[in-house]
């Protein structure tokens, strides 16, 4: 049976880990199917944004611990592609985290661009509690996001948060109602989706070039190329001419 669900509507592709008997961990062959669906995404071009979300109790409850007590370096890296692929994706992704979201699994809402947390979301690293050092790029990117404070609180110190705490702490973009998740995460995603898939990948790659921008010029400068390719394209004539045509009615 298939490990993974997949869907689109609206220009937005959902993957559903989908394994609920063993909290959606990650094994090699779900990370098989996560990386076909999102080759499969990426080759699609009605496809401008992805959804992951996992089959509810959980998100994803980490990685399978039996596979971690067989670890090499190079099954572990195995294992962390389930979340790299994703991280590594050009299109924009949203991550709907529905319940457990532990270790590998907290991972894997890290590395999507932005996180939707339902109330009864958890956040979970888990790392030290298993007696195990944190892997993957989990301590980069929980810093990154929010802090080495809360990176401290919530690796070394075990503190679990729910979806309001994560959004509190900047680790969730937003909570909402755990019945609502799924349609806010997919109407964020459409958003996306309804921008030129071209200028949705690149302005996502602009973002994450800003990281290493040390000032405003040279903010601007590295806006400028991308900014007046996007003025070259049809899309823009046609939107233009759209707004232009909206505004001679109201007039």
């Amino acid at each position: 049976m298939a490990l993974v669900q997949t869907s689109t509507r609206d220009g937005v592709a959902t993957l559903t880990l989908d394994n609920p008997d063993e909290r959606n961990t990650l094994t090699a062959p779900m990370v098989a199917e996560i990386l076909d669906a999102m080759e499969a995404f990426e080759a699609d071009e009605s496809v401008g944004a992805v959804v992951v979300t996992g089959t509810p109790p959980a998100f994803c409850a980490g990685a399978n611990l039996g596979n971690l007590a067989e670890a090499t370096g190079d099954s572990l890296g195995d294992i962390y592609e389930g979340f790299l692929r994703i991280a590594r994706s050009p299109l924009p992704t949203i991550a709907a985290v529905n319940g457990a979201a532990v270790g590998a699994g907290m991972n894997l809402a890290l590395g999507c661009d932005v996180r939707i947390a339902a109330r009864r979301a958890k956040f979970d690293t888990r790392f030290l509690q298993l007696g195990i050092h944190p892997g993957g790029g989990h301590t980069w990117m929980l810093r990154r996001l929010a802090g080495p404070q809360t990176a401290m609180a919530t690796v070394v110190f075990g503190e679990v948060l729910d979806g309001a705490e994560a959004e509190r702490l900047g680790i969730a973009h937003r909570c909402v109602d755990d019945d609502a998740l799924l349609d806010v995460a997919h109407e964020m995603a459409a958003r996306a989706a309804a921008a030129p898939r071209e200028l949705a990948i690149t302005t996502k790659r602009t973002i994450a070039d800003m990281g290493a921008i040390a000032d405003h010029p040279a903010a601007v400068a590295r806006e400028l190329e991308p900014q007046l390719w996007s003025t070259r394209q049809p899309w823009f004539a046609e939107r233009l001419a759209a707004l232009q045509r909206r505004i001679s009615k109201r007039s």
